[in-house]
């Protein structure tokens, strides 16, 4: 456990992964109070990075739960491994073992149990439990999800009640797509997630790519930060920055001019009517305004 907030800050960027003040005292209220954190905001904006840099600095394994539409208890908690039982049968009735309560106690067992995301992060200590975008699941889920972590527990009917013994890291992604309940908000903390201004987001770029130069760096943050003042269907995230810094680098550039700009817009932009909006921009004075 760190000692506190800014610790746990210093602890983050060594992982590569940039933190504000707000940010670190979620997170470290998060471990200390064994609250779950609700992250929420535009995609490519760091919260499913987060998640991995809490594990990192916990030296626990990241289980994931990737939520979509249609998602259940059985497809997120456990399931038995049906194939394994039916073999284990047939070896039992091949050796002549008749007892119908053995078997069955021996087929529900713990050894047949397929344990989902959910399942492994109550029984692997420490882990961090990433529930990404859980604004794709439905309400139902929502409502289970609630119940599990209020108790950190499950019931499996032929094994009984399966507890944590030390509550996961849990960070939930929520990508606004549609509002999630206010009773699962409230049992987390929640952090917004917004863009980055320009001097953070260029210390990230340079922190997650050191090997592109620090002009090329600066001039693909520029133009982003452009990109998001403009009508997109969707702007750019960090994630794209830093995928963007990375392919110019990948084709040797150390610094980026118009016509290159336009030539590797989809590394950045994934919708036709925004990578069209953007070739419409004077690149080149855009990046004449930052001193580019």
């Amino acid at each position: 456990m760190t000692a506190g907030p800014d610790e746990l800050r210093a602890r983050l960027e060594k992982t590569g992964y940039l933190v504000d003040d707000g940010l670190a005292i979620a997170c470290f209220l998060a471990l200390k109070l064994h609250r779950p954190i609700f992250c929420e905001g535009d995609a490519g904006t760091g919260k499913t990075a987060l998640a991995s840099a809490l594990a990192q600095v916990q030296g626990a394994p990241l289980i994931r739960l990737q939520c979509y539409e249609g998602i259940d208890a059985s497809q997120a908690l456990y399931d038995w491994d049906f194939p394994r039982q039916l073999l284990h049968l047939r070896a039992a009735e091949a050796v002549g073992v008749t007892d119908a309560g053995r078997l069955e106690s021996e087929l529900y067992s713990r050894r047949f149990l397929i344990a989902r995301p959910l399942l492994q992060a109550l029984e692997i200590q420490p882990s961090v439990l990433l529930v990404d975008e859980v604004d794709r699941a439905d309400d139902e889920f929502e409502a289970f999800l609630l119940e599990l972590l209020s108790e950190y527990s499950v019931t499996v009917p032929e094994l009984g009640t399966l507890r944590a013994a030390s509550p996961p890291v849990v960070v939930l992604t929520s990508n606004r797509t549609r509002e999630v309940h206010d009773a699962l908000k409230r049992r987390c903390l929640y952090h917004w997630f917004d863009h980055p201004g320009f001097e953070r987001e260029l210390a990230i770029v340079r922190r997650r790519q050191p090997q592109v130069t620090e002009r090329l760096a600066a001039q693909v943050t520029a133009v982003v930060q452009t990109l998001r003042t403009q009508d997109l269907l969707k702007p750019p995230g960090v994630a794209e920055t830093i995928d963007w810094a990375e392919a110019l680098d990948a084709l040797g550039a150390t610094e980026l001019d118009a016509e290159l700009a336009v030539a590797t817009l989809g590394s950045v932009l994934k919708y036709r009517e925004d990578a069209d909006r953007a070739r419409s921009l004077d690149l080149s004075a855009i990046l004449a305004a930052r001193g580019a």
